[in-house]
């Protein structure tokens, strides 16, 4: 199994636009963050968690292939409106989107024609599955676990698959949730800037206190605004094991 960072930034990208600060005028590529997004790769099946507005730019840079299901995690712009950019690949296969309830619904209020009775052509073929965070769910014959947070007051989905998990968006989680996330070796999961304090994102010292818990071999920051300073300068406050993900970074499991 491995798992690609497609994006590593938050709504706005990095840089945002206009902003000139260190971060957003950096030259390090690390630096240079599109919307958040990640590509399982499981034996021959391909699973894409999130398509944001970056999706198309990111594909550009993988071997065209088969996309044999998407993760969203809720129904936020930077998270579902790439979908429309599935058009090339449901040539090959209908895709089949899981999500909850709330982001289903944005994503046919969103993408309207995709649903009609009679579409014109071209568009993209999407099977929509609403699932629910209290039992594991069979995705092209893998077993995943949906994972309830909280991005806010709004309840969200991460997802566990096997030693893997990935949280975004989270700014808090109740323990159950929290005791299925025991024994993940690699845990992708946000950290929107240092250490001031968000209302709908924790920050890097809130997302070491729950590395502290769970001890995962790994764990990479995604979702990563600008404000949370230069990945060099950064990446060296953190312990060991623990590491700023990159947009482009691919990881085996």
């Amino acid at each position: 199994m491995k798992i690609k960072l497609l994006g590593t930034g938050t709504s706005t990208g990095v840089p945002e636009l206009g902003c000139f600060c260190e971060v957003c005028t950096s030259a390090d590529t690390r630096d240079r963050r599109m919307r958040s997004s990640a590509l399982l790769t499981i034996g021959d099946k391909r699973i894409l968690i999130d398509c944001g507005p970056d999706f198309r730019t990111q594909m550009l840079n993988e071997p065209f292939g088969r996309i044999d299901a998407v993760l969203l995690t809720h129904h936020h712009y930077d998270h579902i409106v790439g979908l429309d950019d599935l058009r090339p690949f449901c040539r090959m296969n209908d895709i089949p989107i899981f999500a909850n309830d709330v982001t289903i619904e944005q994503v046919r209020n969103f993408f309207p024609y995709c649903f009609a009775e009679v579409k014109y052509p071209g568009v993209p073929n999407l099977e929509l599955h609403t699932i629910e965070a209290s039992a594991v769910m069979q995705v092209c014959g893998i077993d995943v676990q949906p994972i309830l947070h909280y991005h806010g007051r709004i309840p969200i989905l991460g997802y566990r698959i096997g030693p893997l998990a990935y949280i975004t968006d989270m700014s808090r989680i109740e323990q159950p949730e929290l005791e299925k996330l025991r024994g993940v070796e690699l845990l992708v999961m946000n950290a929107l800037r240092y250490s001031k304090p968000h209302g709908s994102h924790q920050t890097v010292l809130e997302a070491l206190r729950i590395v502290d818990y769970l001890k995962p071999k790994k764990t990479y920051f995604t979702h990563l605004m600008h404000h949370i300073g230069l990945h060099a300068k950064i990446e060296k406050c953190l312990p060991d094991n623990v590491f700023l993900g990159y947009d482009g970074l691919e990881i085996e499991v």
